[in-house]
């Protein structure tokens, strides 16, 4: 039924700084922005081993009845070392939300909350690596 993950998006009163930032941090530039000329309403990024999708949308098309602050569910991105993630999320202005907390067997998780109000989470995951390590091809 879920066979993956689509699309992680993520709202910000000024989409077009929250891309700025975002394309810092992951050292890519967003692939697709609409409107592609003037004041962006939707940048989107394809970033990690699967190219997962991580969309920047004006926070004037949440939902309605949406937080206007952190909360609800948290999206764990795999990182190699969740306390280097963690200091370089931190010198670039997100806010601790939840710090580095040893799950047990490898498992490393932490989050913060970027400038724009959105929860970011990271995490080292070993069941991650073994399931990238089962899909590639020799």
């Amino acid at each position: 039924m879920l066979r993956g993950l689509a699309t992680v998006s993520l709202y910000a009163d000024d989409p077009a700084a929250a891309a700025k930032w975002y394309a810092e941090l992951l050292g890519v530039d967003p692939y697709f922005v609409r409107p592609a000329d003037g004041t962006p309403q939707y940048v989107e990024f394809r970033i990690g081993d699967h190219q997962h999708e991580l969309g920047i949308i004006d926070r004037r098309f949440a939902p309605r009845g949406s937080a206007t602050g952190p909360g609800g569910a948290v999206v764990f991105w795999h990182v190699d070392d969740v306390s280097a993630t963690l200091a370089t999320l931190r010198s670039m202005g997100a806010k601790e939300y939840e710090p580095r907390t040893e799950r047990g067997e490898g498992f490393v998780t932490a989050s913060v909350v970027d400038p724009f109000g959105n929860i970011l989470g990271i995490m080292y995951n070993p069941h991650y690596l073994d399931v990238l390590g089962s899909t590639k091809t020799a």
